[in-house]
Formats: C-alpha cells, sequence, structure tokens
C-alpha cells in the first residue's frame, strides 16, 4: 500500500479513536461507555499497526506530514463531535480534541 493511503488509514483511525475517548468520558452509563472504550482499543491497534508500515517506529514522522495528520484529525473530529451534538448528545467537550491529538501522536511516535 503507497504511503499517502497508510496516512489517510492513519488519521481515520486516530480521529475515531479520539471521538470514542471524548465520547466515553461524556456518557454517564457504564455498558455505554465500555462499547467506547473497545472501540477506541480496536482503531487504536489498527492505528498504531498502520503508523509501523509509514516509517519505522524508531523515527518521528517528518514534521510536514505530522502537522497536517494533526489539522485533518481536528477537522474530522470535531465534525463528528458536532454532528453528535446536534443529536443530542450531551457533556461533549471540544476542547479535549487537541490535547487528545498530541497525546495518541506522542504515544505512536508522530512527533
Amino acid at each position: 500500500m503507497n504511503r499517502n493511503k497508510l496516512i489517510k488509514l492513519l488519521v481515520s483511525n486516530l480521529s475515531n479513536v479520539i471521538v470514542h475517548d471524548i465520547l466515553e468520558k461524556a456518557i454517564d452509563k457504564p455498558e455505554i461507555a465500555n462499547v467506547y472504550s473497545k472501540e477506541m482499543i480496536n482503531s487504536f491497534t489498527i492505528a498504531k499497526a498502520d503508523r509501523e508500515k509509514i516509517n519505522p517506529l524508531d523515527k518521528i514522522l517528518p514534521i510536514n506530514d505530522a502537522n497536517d495528520m494533526k489539522k485533518r484529525i481536528i477537522l474530522n473530529v470535531n465534525a463528528e463531535l458536532n454532528l453528535r451534538i446536534s443529536k443530542g448528545y450531551l457533556n461533549i467537550d471540544l476542547s479535549l480534541v487537541e490535547g487528545l491529538v498530541d497525546k495518541y501522536f506522542k504515544e505512536l511516535r508522530i512527533i
């Protein structure tokens, strides 16, 4: 698979991880929070595999790629969360998005 497709998949999976991380924090029902947690873990596992295919884990991604990915993830996550808010979801904190992007970027050695 070519590098651009891998980056697109990584952006998609990390966006899903962050959306579900925020939804898990927003929900007050443990059974629903567990579903979000499982989805988050599955997407993160896939994102980790995608990251490993892009370049060796001992090297960070080029800054231009990382910045572009960060912008796209923030846009994707905000769009999805705003859609959920419009559907009536409560307690969604959009201010968490950028911090979570940074957290997962560090975990995956993107930055």
